[in-house]
């Protein structure tokens, strides 16, 4: 008998870990909420948050991002930037492509010039319009000139839409290996001294958000990326390990957008209107972000060249003190006509609480709230985007006349000046006047700001919220110098 129950247990315990997928001491589980990841020319068109993820630690760009968002090297080992702004001169590691063929300043230079080239659909392109040119030097040193100084171009080079890929394949730091459902990621660490070189494993998958959280919270992944708003309220569901929920600083447009021109809400009183029913800290409230805060304003604080927005006075008034104002003002513009106002939402718990803010509010106005799955036909769509950069640019010609319905050609004006300054101060300048042009005539009702999370466990050691949400996979166990 007592050989019986040992048999059973040394069964049980062979069977335990790979049922829960724990590998303590194997490779490192990252999974992305989404589809499964492939690496995907950025060229085509916006990537999906696991194709970034993928993209981003297998085919670097010039700089990269480390764990906090920094600028660290990337195809580049160092650059240079002139005093006036308007070279950077990068100087490139010695490498090979996964071919095995040298890796050229020519060559990389005409990838760079043909991702933010006119056939592109490179959701970064518009970013670039200060480029002059890319040219080789040498072999292994590349020029980009601008026409105008831009601060940020090093934080829009880091991003996984600026990664350097050549008949499909990218520098690393990873070499990728397809392994099933998932992707192995391989490096080799050069050791100082006479000491070996160490190699980094880790696994990479992807699955809808519900799995996704499941197979964390029983032991099956290490680590959860691309976690927004819209699945939140599915980690807030299971029993997580402490500190394990994590939420990045994220800088971006959380809020709605005016879907179609024409309609009773294609009038600035009337959306204004609207901006100043929402209850935002209730959505706040819903949420539990820490720091999250209501926002009101198109720009938001801590940008390149510009002061802090000024808060309109009604956000620090109370929801309900304000609405018996806003019902008069709603009386007067709509009378009894109230239709439903429709709104694009995708599917998801986090959208439903989207949609319970906006019928709570808007419905104090006498007006319902339809849900709808497209933009067309819709009065608003939400927008959740990450900003690449700390520039006040992206944000306001995120709603050019060029890519949204409803907008302003004055502000237009204003963006087209801003670009073509030389002036650094006269640009920020001209930018902060199209964002108040913007906010006056309410083409965007801001909710919040974008809402970036992972799940983190005790085994990642070197993992940082940042202002652009972006997470490496290097040296995930390696614990961070103190600086000491």
């Amino acid at each position: 008998m007592r050989r019986l129950l040992a048999v059973m247990l040394i069964a049980v315990l062979a069977i335990v870990p790979a049922a829960c997928g724990q590998e303590p001491e194997g490779a490192l589980k990252v999974i992305v909420i989404g589809a499964a990841p492939k690496v995907r020319d950025p060229s085509l068109g916006p990537l999906s948050a696991p194709d970034a993820v993928l993209l981003a630690n297998t085919a670097q760009g010039l700089v990269s991002f480390d764990a906090g968002g920094n600028i660290v090297a990337g195809l580049a080992e160092r650059w240079n930037v002139s005093d006036d702004g308007l070279s950077y001169i990068f100087r490139l590691q010695s490498g090979t492509w996964s071919d095995g063929r040298k890796i050229t300043a020519e060559q990389v230079a005409r990838i760079l010039k043909r991702e933010i080239g006119p056939r592109s659909s490179n959701s970064l392109k518009d970013r670039f319009g200060a480029v002059e040119d890319i040219v080789a030097m040498t072999d292994r040193v590349i020029e980009i000139s601008l026409v105008s100084p831009r601060p940020d171009l090093l934080a829009l080079l880091a991003q996984p839409e600026m990664a350097i890929l050549r008949n499909g394949a990218g520098s690393g730091p990873f070499r990728a290996a397809s392994k099933g459902d998932e992707t192995r990621l391989e490096r080799e660490i050069e050791s100082s001294d006479d000491e070996a070189a160490t190699r980094q494993q880790l696994l990479l998958g992807a699955a809808p958000a519900p799995d996704a959280v499941r197979a964390f919270a029983i032991g099956q992944a290490d680590l959860l990326l691309g976690g927004t708003y819209l699945d939140l309220p599915y980690a807030r569901r299971v029993k997580l390990p402490r500190d394990a929920l994590r939420f990045d600083p994220a800088s971006g447009l959380f809020g709605l957008l005016p879907a179609s021109a024409g309609g009773p809400f294609d009038k600035p009183q009337a959306r204004q209107l609207l901006s100043q029913a929402l209850d935002r800290d209730a959505y706040v409230a819903a949420l539990g972000v820490p720091g999250l805060a209501g926002r009101a304003t198109l720009l938001e604080p801590g940008l390149d060249g510009l002061p802090p927005p000024v808060t309109p006075a009604w956000l620090a008034t109370a929801f309900g003190d304000r609405l018996p104002a806003l019902q008069a003002q709603a009386a007067r513009l709509f009378g009894n006509d109230r239709r439903a106002i429709r709104v694009a939402l995708p599917d998801g718990p986090g959208s439903d609480l989207i949609l319970q803010l906006l019928r709570r509010s808007w419905g104090a106005l006498g007006f319902t709230v339809e849900r709808v799955n497209r933009a067309a036909g819709a009065d608003f769509v939400l927008i959740d985007e990450v900003a690449p950069s700390s520039s006040p640019s992206w944000f306001v010609r995120r709603l050019r006349c060029a890519v949204v319905p409803v907008c302003d050609s004055q502000a237009d004006a204003l963006m087209d000046a801003a670009r073509q300054s030389p002036v650094p101060a006269q640009r920020y300048a001209l930018l902060g006047q199209a964002a108040a042009r913007i906010d006056d005539a309410q083409l965007f009702i801001p909710i919040t700001a974008p809402v970036r999370w992972s799940l983190v466990s005790a085994r990642i050691q070197n993992f940082a919220g940042n202002r652009y949400a972006r997470h490496t996979l290097t040296d995930l166990e390696v614990r961070p110098s103190n600086g000491d």
